[in-house]
């Protein structure tokens, strides 16, 4: 059936967009580890990739595609950001006081949902990702098979962000001990600073 080949077409491409390590995933593994605000960041990131699903594929990722300007001003800001944070997770992993909890402090919830609105739409590759690549392959779809692989694609965000959030504490027994906080920190200030370093390059690369 055309509309269900559509669904899983879009279901796949999702799936292999979304499932990478990266500064999104990193910070919903973390809250997760924490189980704090669990349900609304994992709705959040979901959601905005619903948004920007339905807006490349009503056209808008022809638009980004075609503003330079656009691109340039997110790919510094989300490289500042992620840098920032970065500088934050290794501050929390090399903290003296960093072994006398078991488990670090948590975010507020207004602070929880800045930040993961801030992984999400400061992140460049979100654009080139969702609404560009998702939104120009949509195309090759027509009437409600159109609208199936984008709700296809969207499926594969709820399924894996609650996926993370939610089966994240499987791994709860491995962060009993606050040397692994640290270690997971660690690795997190290497993946965000890695990932600013990269759109810095991309900017001025491509400038």
């Amino acid at each position: 059936m055309p509309i269900l080949s559509a669904a899983l077409s879009g279901l796949l491409l999702g799936a292999s967009l979304i499932i990478a390590i990266g500064a999104q995933n990193a910070f919903i593994l973390r809250q997760g580890l924490l189980r704090s605000h669990v349900f609304i960041l994992c709705l959040i990131c979901a959601v905005s990739d619903t948004l920007l699903i339905a807006a490349g594929v009503a056209g808008l990722g022809t638009l980004v595609a075609g503003s330079p300007m656009l691109l340039s001003v997110v790919t510094l800001g989300g490289a500042l950001f992620l840098g920032a944070y970065s500088l934050l997770a290794f501050r929390r992993a090399f903290h003296p006081h960093g072994m006398e909890a078991v488990k670090p402090e948590r975010m507020t919830l207004k602070a929880a949902v800045a930040t993961c609105l801030a992984f999400t739409f400061l992140n460049p590759h979100v654009y080139l990702d969702m609404v560009v690549l998702i939104g120009s392959l949509s195309a090759t779809h027509h009437g409600i098979a159109r609208v199936a692989y984008s709700a296809g694609a969207s499926l594969a965000s709820f399924i894996w962000f609650f996926g993370l959030g939610y089966g994240a504490r499987l791994l709860e027994p491995v962060f009993a001990k606050p040397a692994a906080w640290r270690a997971l920190d660690g690795i997190i200030g290497v993946v965000m600073g890695l990932l600013a370093l990269s759109l810095v390059l991309r900017f001025f690369v491509g400038a």
